[in-house]
Formats: C-alpha cells, sequence, structure tokens
C-alpha cells in the first residue's frame, strides 16, 4: 500500500498537480493594456482556465512604468512572496535589466518560470503611408531625418529603439540624428501610428495582426531570419530586402524571489504540461506568437545569456551606464 501511495505521488509531481493550485491567480502586465505584455497575460489566462489548470479565474492586472521597471521593483520589494502572481516578461525586459534600468536588482533576483512563444520585430507604417517598402522608409529618414518620426513603446536604449537603430546603422544611417518619441506600451504607440503622430512604429509582429485585417496598417518588414508563417507570410524580411537585422522576442513570466517551492513547482509542472499540449500551440499561434519553450532552469540560463550579449550591444551604441 506505502509503495502504490509513493507511486501515486510520483506520478502526480510528474503530471504537474502534486501541489495546489493557486486561490487567487494573478497575472501583471508591465504596461497599460494594449500591447505584448498585455498579450502574454492573456495567453496564460486563457490556457489554464481552458485547460482547467485554475480552480479559480485569473486575473490580469496592469503595473505600468519604466516598460516592465516598476512591476520587477514591485514584486520584489512588496510582494516578493505571492505564490499566485506571475509577472510577464519580454525580450525587452531583458534588455532593460542589461541597462541596468531596473535599479539595483538583477536578472537573479526573481524565479524565472517559463518562455512560452517568440515574437518578432516589425516595421509598421500606416496603410496611407507613402512608403512601400523598408528602403522607401530608411531613403526617406537618410534624406530628412527629422521629418520621420519613429514612436514605440520604451525610450532610448528600449528594444523598439534598438530596432529602428540597428536598420539605420545596417543602412548607414546615422540613428543619433533620428527623431524618436517614446510610449508607454505598444498600445500608446500603435494609437500614436494610427493618429499620425508618429509616421512609423518598430513594434512587433504579434500586435499588427488585428490592425492589418481592418486594412489600417502597412507592415514593411518583419525582422524574423525567415517569413513568418500564416497571416504574415506575404510581409519580407529585412534580411530579403538588404538589411542583416534580426530581432526575436521572446515572450513569458517570472515570479516572486521568495515564492515557496510548492508554489513554484506548480507554476513549472502546470507549464510544462501545457506547453506539450495541442491546445496551447493553437492558442499561441491565434495570438501570433512562435514556439518557444523554456521552463525553469533552462529559462534562467537562457536569461542570464541574453543579458551579457544585451549589454555587449549595448556598449556598441553607446548606452552602457544610461
Amino acid at each position: 500500500m506505502l509503495k502504490k501511495s509513493v507511486l501515486a505521488l510520483a506520478a502526480c509531481v510528474l503530471a504537474g498537480s502534486a501541489f495546489a493550485a493557486p486561490e487567487k491567480p494573478e497575472c501583471i502586465a508591465p504596461a497599460k493594456p494594449g500591447g505584448g505584455f498585455d498579450l502574454t497575460c492573456k495567453l496564460v489566462q486563457s490556457a489554464l482556465q481552458n485547460g482547467k489548470y485554475l480552480d479559480a479565474p485569473m486575473r490580469v492586472t496592469y503595473m505600468p512604468g519604466g516598460i516592465g521597471a516598476v512591476a520587477y521593483n514591485t514584486v520584489i520589494a512588496n510582494r516578493p512572496a505571492e505564490g499566485g502572481t506571475v509577472v510577464a516578461f519580454s525580450g525587452g525586459s531583458i534588455l532593460n535589466l542589461a541597462l541596468g534600468k531596473f535599479g539595483k536588482y538583477t536578472e537573479k533576483d526573481v524565479k524565472w518560470v517559463a518562455a512560452v512563444g517568440a515574437d518578432y520585430g516589425a516595421v509598421i507604417v500606416r496603410a496611407d503611408s507613402p512608403y512601400q517598402n523598408l528602403k522607401d522608409l530608411i531613403e526617406a529618414t537618410r534624406a530628412n531625418p527629422g521629418k520621420i518620426v519613429y514612436g514605440a513603446g520604451g525610450s532610448v536604449g528600449s528594444q523598439d529603439w534598438m530596432k529602428s537603430a540597428l536598420i539605420a546603422r545596417e543602412a548607414g544611417v546615422n540613428y543619433k540624428n533620428m527623431r524618436y518619441v517614446a510610449f508607454e506600451g505598444g498600445g500608446e504607440a500603435m494609437t500614436a501610428l494610427m493618429g499620425g503622430h508618429v509616421q512609423a512604429y518598430t513594434g512587433d509582429a504579434s500586435e499588427v495582426a488585428a490592425h492589418l485585417k481592418g486594412g489600417r496598417v502597412r507592415v514593411l518588414a518583419v525582422l524574423s531570419p525567415e517569413r513568418l508563417p500564416g497571416e504574415l507570410t506575404a510581409i519580407p524580411t529585412a534580411i530579403e530586402q538588404g538589411y542583416k537585422v534580426e530581432w526575436t522576442i521572446a515572450r513569458g513570466y517570472y515570479v516572486g524571489p521568495k515564492v515557496s517551492d510548492a508554489d513554484y513547482r506548480w507554476w513549472l509542472g502546470s507549464f510544462d504540461k501545457m506547453l506539450g499540449s495541442p491546445e496551447f500551440d493553437k492558442l499561441r499561434a491565434e495570438r501570433g506568437l512562435f514556439p518557444f519553450n523554456l521552463t525553469g532552469d533552462k529559462l534562467a540560463d537562457y536569461v542570464g545569456k541574453e543579458v551579457k550579449r544585451y549589454t555587449l550591444l549595448a556598449q556598441e551604441f553607446g548606452l552602457a551606464g544610461q
């Protein structure tokens, strides 16, 4: 009987169900509604609830500020042991960690749970824009850098700024002369583009699907190694157009540093099980994300390596210490 009990417990552990689901599950999106962080939280909300991993509904809350800095600092300093709270992160979060924009905290000050998908950079203009391809936009910027306003989520040094700067550098345009307007998240940046306040938005591919369906935007390029499948398959890459620039954006979640082992293992077990399901593949694809699955220690290792890579990139652009 004892042997059977031990085997049953082991089976539960492997299934991610040996630990109790959180009573008040929450996902914090570190920006205002709209944009990539919101999308990331809505994804896990749908996946966990539709998959019946949770007994209570997961709420999504918004904590804008510093492209993730406010949420990162708040969770570590004020909410470090909340076992039911996950926080969305992106490649931009990792970049800001590398730039020191999260204050005194580093990537080692939280528990990394899961990366669940990859997104890619995109260069977006309004549908009525005179720029038909990436070369048109670059040449207009080269001719009159003060006239073309680029908008995106985050200030100078953010990943959206970095996308436009990398493209400019590749094209031989002085990125320091470019006009750039910072917004708090992709939702605000897209609104500014639609309103004609900026001429181009270096955002993320996953954010544009709904706008493409409505015929409101034109995507000049995706910053992926190859063309993306699905609705974006007709969009050429920057590489195809002669500009060797890629920008991959991992999306996922972390929890506070003092979350109990039991709660942390529940999240890990649930994500491991969920990421292997066709149901999750469908939900991820519906949000314009592509497979990129890492959990626990493997994710922590990935984040550490990315911080080092971004630190070197920041030094190249003279951003270190800013």
